[in-house]
């Protein structure tokens, strides 16, 4: 179940806001993720691929620069105005979708589909990963990364300063466990190919120093899903 006050359109409305900054405010969890991710990805020239919550297009972009036909979804206009802007998302096709709701693409679309550190704001993981097996085309593949649940356990959740009034702004989070994911993507008919935790070291906590008190503690978690 949701937490109490946890409403989509406040979600949406505070990542318009984070969209000015979220590039360079020193997230620690977006330079952690992005190997992971890239390895578990693999190669991609030729490929159809869905990018769920795109944000500002950091998979976007190197998806396309790989060669890959990407399509990418978010429901921030602010953070899609940032990722259009940006070098090389011409060929990109970018959706305005509320990931709450069905996507409006046909099954067996994509080959494959990524998601970046999305879970924590959706309150319906079941639609989520139900969605994300219709889509996906027989023998199609699914990366999906979040941010790791014993976050939650330090206190810890999705949050920016906000730069006009300088305010610490939290969008909104649900505080699902790893078993939730795994679940409802099983649930989806989605096949669990591996998952795996990452915690920060000393040395990657010298270049994001907000990463520091979390060395060796686990902040990411990252399915790789197959059909």
């Amino acid at each position: 179940m949701p937490p109490p006050g946890y409403r989509p359109d406040s979600i949406r409305a505070a990542y318009d806001r984070w969209a000015l900054v979220y590039d360079h405010d020193a997230n620690p969890l977006p330079p952690l993720e992005e190997p992971p991710v890239r390895e578990a990805v693999g190669e991609v020239r030729g490929t159809r691929v869905l990018d769920l919550g795109c944000g500002t297009g950091r998979h976007a972009l190197w998806l396309a620069a790989a060669g890959a036909d990407v399509t990418a979804v978010d429901f921030s206009d602010g953070m899609l105005a940032e990722a259009r802007r940006k070098p090389g998302a011409v060929g990109i096709r970018f959706v305005v979708h509320d990931l709450h709701h069905p996507l409006p693409f046909p099954a067996g679309e994509y080959d494959l589909i990524v998601s970046g550190l999305v879970l924590e704001h959706l309150s319906d993981l079941g639609r989520f990963f139900g969605e994300a097996r219709r889509v996906l085309r027989r023998g199609g593949r699914a990366v999906v990364s979040a941010m790791h649940p014993a976050m939650f356990l330090r206190g810890s959740q999705a949050r920016f300063t906000d730069p006009a009034s300088g305010a610490t702004v939290q969008p909104g989070s649900v505080p699902h466990q790893i078993a939730d994911f795994v679940m409802a993507a099983l649930r989806a008919d989605l096949r669990l190919d591996a998952i795996s935790e990452y915690a920060p070291d000393a040395r990657f906590a010298s270049r994001y120093p907000r990463a520091e008190k979390y060395v060796g503690w686990p902040m990411l978690v990252v399915l790789q899903l197959g059909t």
